[in-house]
């Protein structure tokens, strides 16, 4: 039977129209019919084909937004039901809140955008396409679904498309990039299954992997911290999280310009929005005695990505370290217990799936053109290639966090709401705030001096005479001026997207202060080892960050 629903609100609209399910479905079986799309081998006619179903895919997002979303509800809204496997527990359940229906779109979008960056694609073209519509719809599976073991499924198959991208249509180094981006990220993703079966066969009885039926158990601390544990490991390899990270750097500097996209504006993403999915949601007690470490992880993101970004002299591995180093604002958001720091993370999730789509392409853009990757090699090019010169300069600003960007806003929640956070003592804030703004100030400087060695000094005669300098073409400025718009939009207006998400955080953040308080009392159902306890907020009383309680 299925059956649809939104929390508390009646909608004809929503009623009638799957629209989640239409959304993971329709590219999936638009790729499946790829292969009978009549082609000459140039990939010009399967192009447009594929073009048009990742643009109707982010309409259908869209009216799913407009028509079956309401941002003031917290709870779950567009929920469509379906029993699958009832023995295993296994139902297609997907629906959506605040944590998942901005990333949707943000889906959608950069997806329709990475297929129209993949225009120059001519090598076995009917395959490229097919695995990028089967992304868009695994990846719109990964933020829909509401059931934890069709999660995993959603997670593992996602990859699949992702290997083959890379090792198909890599550099020289493509076979080695691809083999350690599927070891990491398939590897670690055997702690979601497990976690998932712990989870759902908690309590005895029939299981049951839903989001909802997870969240009503009463999980004992030891176990949720077990949980914990494994989930961080599965979703710090996606994020990425420092030392979990050498897959990324290998991965982008091999993949090509639409690859780049899905890696750095979709892929990253997954990892923290299953961190606020699972573990701040599912596991709160657990979650208030991860989040000193959270925090503490997300400095040395920042930090130690800034600092190796900076002596980075290839120009696609210097900004997959600058990624990671932006990631590491979001770690920080997760770990604080207020709203605006943990809706700041959200933001910046949005924000540097904006802005690092951008700064890929353009990566690409400028290898199709110089043929190097070497900063050593490029110089004085700017005057004759000017528009993707302004193009660079907009993107890295926004990159830095320039105010009226969108990277600006989501940085500054983060540091407001951690540094008013009075969960933690004021010296650990005063440190974290500090070591966070040396990665603040790092970044300018490595995407400033990028900025000179690509286009200004000396013009190198080398590169000038074996390659046609064009200027930017208007496909390339159409993109890059797609994502400027949100990115400018959001900088100016914020509220534009945190109005979205700004209730199902509230009550997010209102669920792990209430674990805090709970595992704090001796009496509490929830504790099993009183030297896991972690002092209430409630009182006054304050976290000693960043050391964890011993177990």
């Amino acid at each position: 039977m299925i059956e649809f629903a939104v929390a508390g609100v009646a909608d004809p609209v929503n009623a009638t129209v799957p629209w989640l399910s239409l959304s993971i479905l329709f590219p999936i079986v638009g790729a499946l019919l790829v292969p009978f799309i009549p082609d000459a081998g140039d990939g010009k006619q399967v192009r447009w084909y594929a073009l048009g179903i990742t643009l109707i895919t982010f309409l259908i997002t869209v009216a799913a937004y407009l028509y079956g979303y309401e941002p003031s509800i917290s709870g779950l809204q567009l929920s469509e039901r379906v029993n699958w496997l009832p023995d295993l527990g296994l139902t297609w359940a997907v629906g959506a809140d605040g944590l998942s229906m901005p990333l949707i779109l943000l889906t959608s979008f950069i997806t329709s955008l990475a297929c129209l960056a993949a225009w120059p694609v001519t090598f076995k073209p009917r395959l490229f396409y097919f695995l990028l519509l089967a992304m868009d719809g695994g990846q719109i599976a990964v933020f829909a679904v509401q059931d934890m073991l069709l999660f995993f499924l959603a997670w593992e198959l996602e990859l699949i498309p992702v290997y083959l991208l890379l090792a198909i249509w890599g550099g020289k180094k493509r076979q080695y990039a691809a083999t350690k981006f599927i070891l990491y990220t398939a590897g670690s993703s055997l702690f979601i299954l497990l976690a998932a079966l712990a989870m759902g066969f908690f309590g005895g009885g029939t299981p049951s992997f839903e989001y909802t039926a997870l969240a009503a158990k009463e999980f004992g601390t030891g176990f949720q911290l077990l949980c914990y544990a494994g989930l961080l490991i599965a979703f710090g390899v996606k994020l990425p999280i420092v030392p979990l990270h050498t897959w990324l750097p290998d991965a982008h500097g091999e993949a090509t310009a639409p690859v780049h996209m899905l890696l750095a504006g979709i892929l990253l993403k997954m990892g923290g929005y299953a961190l606020l999915r699972f573990n701040c949601e599912l596991l709160p007690a657990a979650h208030a005695q991860f989040a000193p470490l959270l925090i503490v992880l997300g400095v040395v993101n920042i930090i130690y990505a800034a600092l190796t970004s900076f002596a980075q002299r290839n120009l696609k591995r210097k900004i997959a370290y600058s990624s990671i180093s932006h990631m590491g604002f979001v770690l920080i958001g997760i770990g604080s217990f207020s709203a605006l720091g943990t809706s700041g993370a959200m933001l910046q999730m949005i924000s540097h799936g904006l802005i690092g789509a951008s700064l890929f392409f353009l990566v690409g853009a400028t290898y199709d053109r110089t043929h190097t990757l070497q900063l050593d090699e490029m110089g004085g090019i700017g005057q004759k290639m000017r528009i993707m010169f302004a193009l660079w300069t907009v993107c890295a600003l926004a990159s830095l966090a320039l105010p009226g960007m969108s990277g600006f806003v989501s940085e500054l929640m983060v540091f407001a709401g951690f540094a008013t956070d009075e969960a933690y003592t004021l010296p650990f804030r005063v440190v974290i705030c500090g070591l966070a703004a040396v990665g603040v100030i790092l970044t300018p400087i490595y995407l400033l001096s990028m900025l000179r060695e690509i286009f200004f000094g000396k013009e190198k005669q080398e590169l000038t005479s074996h390659t046609n300098l064009v200027d930017a073409e208007p496909r390339e400025v159409y993109i890059i001026g797609c994502l400027l718009v949100p990115i400018i939009g959001i900088g100016l207006y914020p509220r534009l997207m945190t109005d979205s998400y700004r209730t199902s955080i509230e009550a997010l953040v209102s669920r792990d202060l209430g674990a805090m308080e709970r595992i704090s009392q001796p009496s509490a159902p929830l504790i099993r080892n009183q030297s896991l306890a972690v002092p209430a907020m409630a009182g006054g009383d304050q976290l000693q960050a960043p050391a964890l309680p011993a177990a």
